[in-house]
């Protein structure tokens, strides 16, 4: 994606003070509805994780992790996390939680080699959330059904919002749409898969796609997923229409975890089977976390949709190139 600078762009908000009055707010009025929706509790999250140990999220394999040693272990290594996709699965066990209910958390997180525009940024803020499940909710409607809760937290605080801000008007439709991957496909066969998602989230504004990470019927994948932490059939993507950027935008990644047969599958088709020798790794092929269900909700991501922004650097603080800053300026919109 490139630089996307909206024509007649204005700040509805106003000023800055509203805004972050308004960010406060929906950063509030979410993670209570969340919580709420799927039965979490706010835990404390880590920063950084231990390198060599399986925890840190691999992204899709070629983002490098910000590292450093740590004096006092010895100069043993530490990384700062991507995500936390593993660590909360460890965490669940560890507190020994219940089928049916779970955890979320403020997720800070560094990410050095994405491409900087409207949407990226080196700097990640999630909502990262985990569930226990059973074995019997390992399969899609028991997903759909999540999604949907998801999908209603977010309706929930954009209706809100508008009681607090009035000129922010509510855009989403009254539910939400599910295709998998492969239907995608077959639907707009000559389109990459960002055109896919462009072209299905603009028809109905509230999109999951079901099914990412493994191969579709033209031997492509619809987008990298990492091999050891969502079941590649049993997952998939929040996407909104953004009136704004005039695009599909992602609010959330998530999915029903990996349980020890499809972890050694997905780890055999991107030839990481020497992954089993980590701890994680080795913790979930012995049977010791639970199976859960999780994915992370952008915080950033999800205040510039409701607010309505055209920019990530509208909401959090974070480092731009001077040639993004200066044509960001020109066109209305001030990044932090």
């Amino acid at each position: 994606m490139t630089l996307i600078l909206p024509k007649g762009y204005h700040n509805l908000l106003g000023n800055a003070e509203n805004t972050e009055k308004a960010i406060k707010s929906v950063k509030n009025m979410f993670q209570d509805n969340l919580s709420a929706q799927l039965a979490l509790l706010r835990v404390t999250a880590p920063m950084v994780v231990l390198s060599g140990e399986g925890i840190n999220d691999d992204l899709n394999g070629v983002e490098r992790p910000v590292s450093f040693p740590i004096k006092s272990m010895d100069d043993r290594k530490a990384e700062v996390v991507h995500s936390l996709a593993k660590w909360k699965r460890l965490k669940l066990a560890e507190m020994g939680v219940a089928p049916g209910r779970g955890i979320y958390t403020d997720m800070n997180a560094l990410r050095p080699d994405e491409d900087l525009d409207n949407l990226h940024s080196i700097y990640v803020d999630q909502w990262d959330w985990e569930k226990v499940i059973t074995a019997q909710d390992r399969n899609l409607d028991f997903l759909k059904r999540t999604v949907v809760r998801i999908f209603e937290a977010i309706k929930v605080t954009e209706n809100k919002l508008f009681v607090e801000f009035p000129q922010i008007t509510p855009i989403l439709p009254d539910s939400i749409r599910f295709i998998t991957s492969e239907e995608l496909l077959q639907r707009y066969p000559g389109l990459s898969a960002k055109e896919r998602e462009d072209a299905i989230t603009r028809e109905y504004k509230a999109v999951f796609i079901i099914g990412i990470g493994g191969p579709l019927s033209d031997g492509s994948i619809h987008d990298g997923r990492a091999a050891d932490y969502d079941d590649w059939s049993l997952n998939g993507d929040i996407l909104l229409w953004n009136p704004v950027l005039e695009r599909s935008f992602e609010i959330s990644s998530m999915g029903i975890r990996v349980d020890r047969d499809s972890l050694l599958a997905q780890l055999a088709a991107k030839g990481e089977l020497w992954k089993r020798e980590l701890r994680f790794h080795r913790m979930l092929l012995d049977g010791r976390l639970p199976l859960s269900i999780g994915g992370g909700i952008g915080q950033s991501r999800l205040c510039m949709f409701l607010l309505r922004k055209a920019h990530i650097g509208e909401i959090q603080s974070s480092i731009w190139p001077e040639e993004m800053v200066r044509a960001c300026k020109d066109a209305g919109i001030v990044l932090a």
